[in-house]
């Protein structure tokens, strides 16, 4: 028999003073499901039955050990949300918002001192915050790549709450448009793991040669298109299957690797960011390919002064992706832009600056 604590659809871990609940295989998945808040679809899924099984029948009928029961428990309420956790993003985000709008950038500095503009320690220290508190302290979830695909795996049946998920989702967006993806940037655990690594001073000429976006972003869609194709059912005929269950690297902060797939993941991601930048946020992640749409509604990003512009090429060279070539040659969308600030105190010029779309004051100005 299995002993938990019963916990809230957003709850904190659980305590010995909450109400206990016991679980067995002589319980049906209909009896089970409510007390992990999710359905009796989401439950079968954990168990790997077909989702439209008998909710019914008790679970040793359907060949459930205790061993699988206690399995697919442990997963789902290591999926349970923190409230304090949004607390920590929404602050990072602000950190970082104050940062690259006001103090990066000291009023009446003039432009012979731009090299001590925008200086790391701040950033450092944000993904610090980040990867300690936001990922090993208060765990893997919530996060901006679940956010996404919890949105989806509603739509199947998975949970029986969509419109929470969806709002959850809809915290991460508006993060994303306040600051030019800014979650991303400086919120995200595994994306601030990565940015840490990548930011080690080692193997540079390896870091100066940069992935072409649109293969990247091509790699990143079809990953997305395959998790939408698989999850409804349309390719492989299981319902409710979840390709990025087998590639979380998030896992990774409740040192939970259920999946061979998921360590190699983890692995392999960390260990390619020390030459390319932010590698799964480039190649996999849903949420960065949700929020580079989300770009070109973005309040506060950077912004170039076509006046100003030499085209010197200082930019480019300074920022990890495309992002700023795409920005110099006005392309509508270009690619990701992480709001490192690295190119805010290399333009000789100081024709780039961090500001809002609502700033009149740059004319005719272009938007990344």
């Amino acid at each position: 028999m299995l002993t938990i604590a019963a916990l809230g659809i957003l709850s904190s871990p659980p305590s010995k003073s909450k109400e206990s609940i016991d679980f067995n295989i002589n319980m049906s998945i209909q009896d089970v499901a409510p007390k992990l808040g999710v359905t009796g679809k989401g439950l079968a899924r954990e168990l790997e039955l077909p989702i439209d099984i008998s909710k019914k029948k008790p679970l040793k009928l359907l060949k459930v050990t205790y061993e699988e029961l206690d399995h697919a428990i442990e997963h789902i309420l290591s999926h349970r949300d923190s409230m304090l956790k949004y607390y920590v993003y929404a602050a990072l985000v602000l950190l970082g918002l104050v940062f690259l709008i006001r103090l990066g950038r000291p009023d009446g500095v003039d432009i012979k001192s731009r090299r001590d503009w925008y200086p790391r320690t701040p950033y450092i220290v944000s993904l610090l915050l980040s990867v300690t508190v936001a990922g090993f302290l208060l765990g893997k979830s919530p996060n901006p790549m679940e956010a996404v695909v919890k949105v989806f795996k509603s739509m199947v049946g998975l949970y029986p709450d969509p419109m929470i998920k969806v709002i959850a989702f809809g915290f991460f967006i508006i993060l994303a448009v306040i600051g030019n993806k800014i979650i991303c940037g400086w919120a995200c655990p595994f994306g601030a793991l990565q940015e840490l690594i990548y930011s080690i001073p080692i193997l540079r000429k390896i870091k100066k040669r940069k992935l072409p976006f649109v293969v990247t972003n091509t790699i990143r869609a079809c990953f997305f298109i395959a998790m939408l194709l698989l999850l409804f059912g349309i390719i492989g005929g299981r319902k409710g299957f979840v390709i990025y269950h087998y590639i979380n690297p998030f896992n990774l902060f409740n040192l939970d690797f259920e999946a061979f797939s998921i360590l190699l993941t983890v692995i392999i991601a960390l260990l390619v960011s020390f030459t390319i930048y932010r590698p799964f946020c480039q190649f996999i992640c849903p949420f960065g390919l949700v929020s580079w749409l989300a770009e070109r509604f973005s309040i506060f990003h950077i912004r170039i002064d076509k006046e100003k512009c030499t085209q010197c090429g200082a930019c480019l060279k300074a920022c990890p992706l495309e992002a700023a070539k795409g920005l110099v040659n006005g392309k509508k969308m270009p690619a990701d832009c992480f709001s490192c600030a690295r190119c805010l105190n290399v333009c000789p010029v100081d024709a780039i600056q961090y500001t809002s779309s609502l700033n009149k004051g740059i004319l005719g100005s272009r938007k990344l």
